[in-house]
This record gives C-alpha cells, sequence and structure tokens, in this order.
C-alpha cells in the first residue's frame, strides 16, 4: 500500500466531509424530506480505499458532528455532543460521543466488508449500490437505536411527542428520511464508484480480499519452495 498516496486521498474525502458538513450541501431538500449527504463520503472511502479508510472517514464525520452540536446548538444538540448547551434543559453525556462517532465508524468499516463480499460474489457493478443501500439504511438505524437506548425520555420531551409514540416516530424517521437518503446514496456512490475505482485501483492504495489471497498463497509458496530446497511447487487454485 502507498502510504503517501493513501493518505493524500484521505484527507481529500474528510476536506469533502467538512465542506458538506459547513455548507447547504450537506442536507439537501427533497420534498418534505431533508436528505442529509454526510454519509456518502464515509460509504465512499469504505469501498474505494477499504477498512482503514473508511473507518477514519466515519471518525471524521462523527468528530464534525460533535462539533456541530457544539457550536451552532439545536433543542437535540445534547444527543452528539456533551458539550452542547442544554436548550430545553436536556444535557448530553459520554453517550452523546457513542452515538456521534461509533455508527460513522463502523458505516466506513461495513461499506469496506459489504464491498468485498459482494465482489468477490462476483456481483460487479450493482455491488456498490447494494452497499450504498444497505449501509445507508444500517446506519440510520444505528443512530437512531442508540438514541432511543440512551436519550429516550429525554428525546420525547424535546420533540414533544407522547413517550408511546417513540418508537413510531423513529420508525418514520427511517421509512421517510432513511429510505430518501439510501437512494440518494445508490445514485451518487454507484455513479462515482464507476469512474473513480479505476484511477484508485491504479494507484495500488487498496487490495481486494481476492488479490490478498493471493498474496499469501503465493508467500507460501516461496516459504515451501526454499524448505525443499528450491524445487518448484506447483500453484494452489484460488476455490
Amino acid at each position: 500500500m502507498n502510504n503517501l498516496k493513501f493518505k493524500v486521498l484521505v484527507t481529500m474525502f474528510a476536506s469533502i466531509q467538512v465542506v458538506l458538513m459547513m455548507t447547504p450541501l450537506g442536507f439537501i431538500p427533497i420534498g418534505p424530506v431533508r436528505a442529509t449527504t454526510l454519509h456518502i463520503p464515509v460509504i465512499l472511502a469504505g469501498i474505494l480505499l477499504g477498512v482503514k479508510g473508511g473507518a477514519i472517514q466515519g471518525l471524521v464525520f462523527g468528530m464534525m458532528s460533535v462539533i456541530r452540536s457544539t457550536v451552532t446548538p439545536t433543542i437535540t444538540g445534547f444527543l452528539f455532543s456533551p458539550f452542547a448547551p442544554p436548550i430545553g434543559g436536556h444535557e448530553g453525556n459520554i453517550f452523546s460521543l457513542v452515538i456521534a462517532l461509533v455508527p460513522r465508524i463502523l458505516l466506513g468499516v461495513f461499506s469496506a466488508y459489504l464491498y468485498n463480499f459482494l465482489k468477490d460474489k462476483n456481483f460487479k457493478m450493482a455491488s456498490s449500490g447494494i452497499t450504498a443501500l444497505l449501509c445507508t439504511l444500517i446506519h440510520t438505524f444505528m443512530v437512531l437505536s442508540l438514541i432511543y437506548v440512551f436519550f429516550g425520555p429525554a428525546y420525547t420531551d424535546a420533540m414533544n411527542i407522547d413517550a408511546g409514540y417513540l418508537i413510531p416516530f423513529l420508525a418514520g424517521i427511517i421509512f421517510t428520511n432513511g429510505i430518501v437518503e439510501a437512494l440518494l446514496a445508490v445514485g451518487v456512490i454507484t455513479a462515482l464508484v464507476k469512474a473513480l475505482e479505476p484511477k484508485i485501483k491504479g494507484m495500488n492504495v487498496r487490495q481486494s480480499n481476492h488479490k490478498k489471497r493471493a498474496t499469501k498463497n503465493l508467500i507460501k509458496q516461496e516459504i515451501v519452495s526454499e524448505n525443499s530446497g528450491g524445487a518448484s511447487v506447483p500453484p494452489k487454485a484460488e476455490v
């Protein structure tokens, strides 16, 4: 792996993430829904740069969420930052950082693993679209689930809804914002992966699972060959 090229690409993705977070490009109105695009660079980094790149980009997403909730607080800012002013009387805590960071880091990790799995199963171009769709929905589900677990009563009070309607309310978010954001991610990521993957693959900053297995097998063959006095060893067929 070319470390310099990898660092340059990670920095580029992080810069895009900051721009999206700080401008209206991060929240696009589609009908009655304001769909976020902030998850897209994370999924894209996981697909193109692998697990490490996806995790780093997810961490950037989470940290930006904490910073935004702190410096431009809203009534639900406590959900993502323990440092947010207590608007409405609710304060965040250590679990605010869990909500802000963990799902975003896992989003990048899941994207890398799922894309690798689908590519190995010969889904070809559909791999990026399926990865974008599933990982967006999983990310939305993780965030809302953690909000329910750690801040259920405070969230219902802040949103002025009855506690008995919290689960239907959160499910409604998944089936409105979540679906729209997933479809948006499918369109954008499918196009970008098609355009960028060949170029990034040429930079040799990411190895597929198939290539990693092939490299491991080659190393094993060389070790066996050396131990057998230099005799040639037939290559092991990939299954």
